[in-house]
């Protein structure tokens, strides 16, 4: 399948159909540099949007880079680049026999870029696992593996972030008791230390499992959201959402002197405003430890099923069948979503169609 578009005359090919009408070695090559290329380009994706890789093709310098789009599969050429790629070899006469008639290989390209299309946007099973190795490790562990979806900008205050709350809690755990009762966030005693332990409760936590997960969770999501907000709006995002959420634990237990620690009220804003930001991202799990089977789902489904988990931690929280503040989180995923409505670019149209 070959898109064109009617302004410029560039044209669109799926990587399929591009092994087959080009040298194949090549184009292996270039994919190859593809699922190792870090940093983003600065055109977005025609179909879904996101930012475009700039990659090279081939090794000599009379060669171009081509912009593609990794999650969708798609390989853009401006006008008259298609055309200077050295073709694939001719299919033997004898190849031809059994040949499949135009037609019919028109609607087996259609079925492929349907599928293609469909695995591109996160739905069922992966046919590749992500291509970064290290990856594998928090997938097995139960936690999302985020797909192609880089930054442009260096994540400065995720970072930082990340160290202050590794920090400020790894030096807590050598006495966290004391640390949890003087700087933990109670209910009861909304106002101590003039209100602060709203914000001081962020930067401790229970234990080194509490504390990897969130920082995974704030490291794999903040960068993306801190790309989209900056710095100054980011940070703002993050300890309004903390405070969201202690509030809204506070009206569910006003009376509780149970201490709340955690940074997971902010992350809940990130999680939130990432999955409506980059609706078609994709996350992945490990489903088959033996086989090593992955299965994607697009961020928006992800969320869908975080909710639900929330709302069925609240119920286990009212019987006090868990420690874990669902009120807290679902304070942060609150103020993720009014943040989003307010930052949110608005629809516009687009400059120009693709048409097959």
């Amino acid at each position: 399948m070959i898109w064109t578009c009617p302004d410029c005359g560039g044209h669109a090919v799926g990587l399929a159909i591009l092994r087959k009408v080009v040298e194949r070695n090549q184009i292996n090559q270039f994919w190859q540099k593809t699922r190792n290329a870090a940093q983003a380009g600065t055109r977005p994706c025609p179909s879904c949007r996101k930012l475009m890789l700039e990659v090279p093709l081939g090794e000599t310098p009379e060669l171009f880079k081509l912009d593609v789009c990794r999650a969708c599969q798609f390989v853009w050429f401006d006008p008259k680049e298609l055309e200077a790629l050295p073709v694939a070899p001719a299919v033997a006469e004898e190849d031809k026999s059994d040949a499949l008639p135009q037609e019919a290989r028109e609607a087996v390209a259609i079925l492929e870029a349907n599928r293609i299309g469909e695995q591109a946007r996160g739905s069922g099973f992966a046919a590749e696992a992500p291509a970064e190795w290290w990856k594998y490790l928090p997938a097995l562990l139960g936690f999302p593996a985020e797909y192609d979806n880089p930054v442009k900008h260096f994540p400065w205050a995720t970072v930082a972030l990340a160290i202050l709350i590794i920090a400020a809690s790894v030096s807590a755990f050598s006495n966290l008791k004391e640390a949890v009762a003087q700087f933990g966030f109670i209910p009861a005693q909304f106002w101590r230390l003039g209100g602060l332990t709203l914000l001081t409760s962020f930067f401790l936590h229970g234990s080194i499992l509490h504390l990897a997960g969130n920082m995974y969770f704030l490291l794999v999501f903040g960068d993306n959201v801190e790309d989209v907000l900056g710095k100054g709006r980011y940070l703002l995002l993050v300890f309004a959402a903390t405070g969201a959420g202690g509030l809204l634990h506070t009206l569910l237990a006003p009376d509780s002197q149970l201490p709340c620690i955690g940074a997971s009220g902010g992350i809940s804003a990130l999680i939130v405003f990432y999955a409506l930001q980059f609706p078609r991202a994709r996350l992945g799990w490990i489903v088959a430890y033996v086989r090593g089977s992955w299965i994607q789902v697009p961020a928006w489904f992800a969320l869908v099923v975080w909710i639900i988990y929330q709302f069925v931690m609240l119920f286990l929280q009212r019987k006090g069948l868990t420690d874990m503040s669902a009120m807290a989180h679902l304070g942060g995923a609150a103020i993720g979503f009014l943040y989003w409505l307010k930052v949110r670019p608005k629809p516009q149209m687009e400059e120009s169609a693709l048409i097959p």
